[in-house]
């Protein structure tokens, strides 16, 4: 029986040096960083690590040095999705070998699957190159222009993708996300997805979530987990809308590119970010630093250990 999984899993960011080339010494900095502060797993080469902006070479390296410098308990999440089945088949493959914990892959977004049944057919090829290893569909159709409901997807592949976990469910759409909590009886693990509204998600009975603030914020959500579990829906909802704060203000500066420089701010230089994505300037790294100090960020986010 494939393992559940839970807690707050954080998409961390692949740091690069000011040349551009990879910096993979920061890796275990940033898996103790993960572990010190409560979080669960590492989703690795998606979204936040820009997978799709690295080599297929440069994707092999960070899945090896996360799986090499996880301390115990931290689990690997490897995003191995491609415009290319092949590629991705490879890197599934290849993240099997290496001895990630599970696989992930979005749907493809150039030549999108006209019906479900050749999403649900392209993720069974790429399931099927790492059959030891759960499985993820990566929900995410504002990025993937994908937006078949991730119930259907689920009850279409339930009988059709042996090592299909669940599903990373990074939308809106909560009727969709509670429909596919109870899809075989509840059998899959749906993975929360969007950070500001982690709260909703909980509600819906989601597991775990997975997020890029969880990377420098994760004491903050873990209140919010803490108090919805207790039963104290205004202490979570106080919570939640400090992470609204913050991540509005990390909107307002670049999003993904300031979620780099927030790293930075708490001590972990994961570099810039690549083309043809934009690198904060002095001027606008200047301008986060105080929008995190009127919102008293500083007090809450992680600590390095």
């Amino acid at each position: 029986m494939m393992k559940r999984l839970s807690g707050l899993i954080a998409a961390p960011h692949t740091a690069f040096r000011a040349d551009g080339s990879l910096a993979l010494d920061m890796i275990p900095l940033q898996a103790r960083l993960l572990a010190h502060n409560g979080v669960s797993g590492a989703f690795i080469c998606g979204t936040t690590g820009e997978g799709s902006s690295l080599t297929g070479e440069e994707r092999r390296q960070v899945v090896e040095a996360w799986v090499a410098a996880r301390p115990a308990g931290l689990a690997v999440i490897v995003h191995v999705g491609h415009l290319s089945i092949g590629d991705a088949c490879a890197y599934a493959a290849h993240a099997q070998a290496a001895g990630a914990d599970a696989v992930a892959a979005l749907a493809p977004s150039f030549f999108r699957p006209p019906g479900l049944g050749e999403l649900v057919s392209w993720c069974a090829r790429i399931a099927a190159a790492a059959p030891k290893l759960p499985f993820y569909y990566y929900h995410m159709p504002a990025m993937t222009g994908v937006s078949f409901p991730a119930a259907d997807f689920l009850q279409a592949a339930n009988a059709v993708i042996p090592n299909l976990a669940g599903v990373k469910f990074t939308h809106e759409n909560l009727m969709d996300f509670g429909r596919s909590m109870e899809v075989a009886d509840s059998k899959f693990t749906m993975l929360f997805g969007r950070d500001e509204i982690l709260l909703s998600g909980l509600v819906l009975g989601a597991p775990g979530a997975v997020g890029s603030t969880y990377n420098f914020a994760a004491p903050l959500y873990l209140r919010i987990i803490e108090a919805f579990k207790r039963g104290d829906i205004a202490a979570a909802r106080r919570d939640q809308l400090k992470a609204m704060d913050f991540i509005e203000v990390l909107g307002r500066h670049g999003g993904l590119s300031a979620g780099k420089t927030a790293m930075k701010l708490i001590g972990i230089d994961c570099g810039p970010v690549r083309l043809p994505l934009r690198v904060v300037s002095a001027a606008e790294e200047k301008s986060l630093r105080e929008g995190f100090e009127r919102i008293g960020f500083f007090d809450y986010c992680s600590k390095l250990p």
